[in-house]
């Protein structure tokens, strides 16, 4: 049976210079575990008995970056699954999108982290190690290029 984990990848748009892409205005949150490798990770975390997917990536969100589901907008049109092994376990990571409704909300970490950044995709892509997330994120960027 695959360990099942839920999370939201969030982002936040400033305010973008006159001359620049609405696009280029975007930068993702990432938060550095404080355990392990100290990877670099959108806030997940495993399902709880009796709680679906949603509500355990809103949990972990609020546990992980201090953020209340009030402060975010789900952005429609975008989930995505992850699937790979930990400690020789197959694991699933479900993602959804979502936004902040005011870019300057601040990130309270729980113990579980020890930094955080909003990055640009292209930061945020050499900060997550790993190919999937990297694509991910990458996706995501087109994502919400293609509805601008």
């Amino acid at each position: 049976m695959a360990v099942r984990a839920c999370g939201l990848i969030i982002y936040r748009r400033l305010q973008p210079a006159p001359s620049s892409k609405v696009t280029d205005s975007i930068e993702y949150l990432l938060l550095q575990t404080s355990y392990g490798t100290h990877h670099w990770t959108p806030p997940k975390g495993h399902v709880d008995p009796g709680e679906d997917d949603l509500q355990t990536a809103f949990r972990e969100t609020q546990e992980e970056a201090g953020l209340q589901a009030s402060q975010l907008t789900l952005i429609e049109g975008y989930k995505k699954e992850l699937h790979y092994p930990v400690h020789g376990k197959p694991k699933t990571v479900v993602y959804w999108l979502a936004e902040m409704k005011d870019c300057n909300t601040e990130i309270k970490l729980s113990e579980e982290h020890q930094a955080f950044q909003w990055l640009k995709v292209e930061d945020a892509c050499k900060f997550a190690q790993y190919e999937d997330m990297q694509a991910m994120l990458k996706e995501v960027h087109q994502f919400l290029c293609s509805r601008e």
